[in-house]
């Protein structure tokens, strides 16, 4: 699928920049701050979206445990967007959650939802998910081990699990695991199912990866962060 060129920027509503020019994504900068720190462990990142105030401990020890610009992009795309695509009492599949930024930002917009990552990423991701939702009458997020590729029909059988979103940020990136990702995403996307995937663009792979997501799904580019390279996708199994 042959990327959009970017669209001329303009104000849409009060800190957030972007156009539209048909079918073409919306240009958006991302408007919380992102640098990499150095301690072991850190409790400095606060984020606030939907109203409410986030804390996120990160840790350096896995990359799963950092809060990467994909994650910022898709929080902030589903807080402005509620309209487009409302979470409410809807059931939300997280792959990759990392630190759980997105989840409990699915949480506050209503979701019932399933944060899932590997399993030495679980203790940090449960922390981040029940500090930050367990004074808030929401549904309270599950927090599941998934290996991508692995156990899928013992582990979440399609008779029992259908998810309407299934969200994932910056999980494409220079590792051996993205035909396993491919066909978890292909797994749980079931008709009626909406993929929304937001990522940094870094490595020729990444864009390989995005071929062949295009090649089985219905695939559109809902916006572009272009100061950052992340660009936000949308997928839904296409129809015969």
């Amino acid at each position: 699928m042959p990327l959009p060129a970017q669209a001329a920027q303009g104000p849409i509503q009060p800190g957030l920049y972007a156009s539209r020019d048909g079918d073409s994504p919306v240009i958006l900068k991302i408007l919380q701050n992102w640098a990499p720190a150095v301690s072991h462990y850190f409790d400095k990142e606060h984020y606030t979206y939907a109203g409410q105030h986030i804390v996120i401990q990160e840790s350096i020890e896995h990359y799963g445990a950092v809060v990467w610009p994909g994650a910022l992009a898709l929080s902030q795309y589903l807080e402005s967007n509620q309209e487009r695509f409302n979470l409410k009492d809807k059931k939300v599949l997280e792959i990759g959650a990392g630190t759980g930024l997105v989840s409990i930002v699915a949480s506050i917009l209503g979701a019932y939802v399933t944060a899932t990552d590997l399993p030495e990423v679980l203790e940090n991701l449960s922390f981040n998910i029940s500090r930050n939702t367990h004074h808030m009458n929401v549904h309270k997020p599950e927090v599941r081990k998934l290996v991508w590729g692995e156990s899928l029909n013992e582990d979440f059988p399609l008779s029992t699990y259908h998810y309407d979103f299934i969200l994932a940020s910056d999980v494409v990136y220079h590792h051996t695991a993205l035909d396993a990702l491919l066909a978890t995403m292909v797994y749980f996307c079931q008709p009626g199912t909406v993929l929304l995937w937001a990522n940094k663009f870094r490595f020729s792979t990444d864009y390989e990866f995005l071929e062949q997501l295009s090649n089985i799904f219905d695939t559109s580019i809902l916006a572009e962060f272009p100061e950052s390279n992340v660009k936000l996708l949308k997928a839904t199994v296409r129809e015969n």
